[in-house]
């Protein structure tokens, strides 16, 4: 039986007290966020938020900000405290929907969403290679009412063009489309479903900006969708799902589209140019097939399947070089051979480069 396996990257302060290390010593690449944000001047905007009333429940000031990036009237726009809780909403309309298609290997959080509602789900099978547009041989939606998009895809960092997706909208009955990483993509907002919403009902598309910022401690995100489905699942809801520090942090990132567009750009840049780098290089060593990605993250596979698993590593990595990786194993068709890589800072990719290099030539690493 596979081991129970984290679904999420990132749990620096459990992983802290088992090495009896500060968390400031690890260098975090299993999960995927920008190695230089949040901007400067977030702290201290920050500390104009009011903490002793509670929270504005409509977030008016923060859903018009979000709105003008996307030419939507702030009714079509529900921010969350996190994309992880828009994807239990969002699951509570899918189960009700019928059985929902979930591609795989993907995201395992929308099987969890699902699971709170009682709801069916079956998986579809995706080539792990670019050579066929999305979506490859997806069964007819007289067997799956709902459509689970991720773009670019996780874990494989696929980016998927709006039209391979667009004629998808017009044979499920609800279509879940999670940008959470495409603003990190160059090019990628062309791929954007966004445009689509106003001609689909059926259609929601969820983002998140803790990626995007390196925030991931405010949990912050977004819905777009009909202003009667938002309505909804506003109703179902804790009454402040966004608090204060969140909402401010996001009414002051987005302040300007023209500054978020500059801030995109840079982070773009830095993905293109650290993914190309550190695929060149990972290429290179012996047992490792890093997968083509336009993410901001690689997903490697070991070259040789009947040699050791790559999740051998893992332990190697955090002990000896305070480094930590995500385990693929909680993503559905991945087994202990594959890894999912961060991308860092120049010097943090040599770091965790040369430690890699090192892990491999070790004879017998810590399972």
């Amino acid at each position: 039986m596979q081991p129970e396996v984290e679904r999420h990257g990132g749990n620096l302060e459990a992983m802290a007290r088992s090495l009896g290390c500060r968390p400031s010593a690890l260098l975090d690449a299993s999960a995927s966020l920008v190695p230089f944000g949040p901007p400067p001047g977030l702290r201290l905007a920050l500390l104009g938020a009011p903490l002793r009333p509670y929270p504005d429940r409509g977030q008016a000031t923060l859903r018009r900000r979000i709105a003008r990036l996307h030419g939507l009237d702030p009714t079509w726009v529900l921010p969350g405290n996190g994309a992880a809780e828009l994807f239990t909403w969002a699951a509570r309309d899918a189960a009700a929907a019928g059985l929902s298609v979930l591609p795989a290997p993907g995201f395992g959080d929308y099987g969890r969403a699902l699971s709170c509602w009682g709801g069916s789900w079956r998986e579809q099978q995706l080539p792990l290679n670019w050579a066929t547009p999305f979506p490859h041989a997806l069964p007819d939606p007289g067997t799956g009412a709902v459509l689970w998009i991720t773009n670019p895809h996780n874990p494989t960092g696929q980016l998927w063009s709006r039209a391979s997706l667009q004629p998808w909208l017009e044979r499920f009955a609800l279509v879940i489309a999670d940008e959470a990483f495409l603003p990190l993509v160059a090019g990628g907002a062309c791929q954007s479903l966004t445009p689509l919403l106003a001609a689909h009902p059926n259609l929601v598309v969820i983002r998140s900006l803790t990626k995007l910022y390196g925030i991931a401690g405010l949990r912050l995100g977004y819905a777009l969708g009909h202003p009667d489905r938002l309505r909804r699942w506003a109703g179902w809801r804790d009454p402040w799902p966004v608090n204060a520090l969140a909402s401010r942090a996001g009414e002051w990132l987005l302040r300007d589209p023209a500054i978020y567009e500059q801030w995109c750009t840079r982070v773009q840049r830095w993905s293109a140019r650290e993914g190309a780098w550190l695929t060149g290089q990972l290429a290179q060593l012996p047992g490792l097939e890093p997968l083509p990605s336009a993410a901001n993250f690689l997903l490697v596979r070991g070259a040789a399947p009947e040699d050791r698993p790559l999740t051998s590593l893992l332990p190697v990595l955090a002990r000896r070089h305070r480094i930590l990786l995500r385990d693929c194993r909680s993503f559905s068709g991945l087994d202990g051979h594959w890894l999912r890589i961060g991308l860092q800072n120049r010097a943090g990719n040599q770091r965790l480069l040369t430690a890699i290099e090192r892990a491999l030539s070790d004879p017998a690493p810590t399972r």
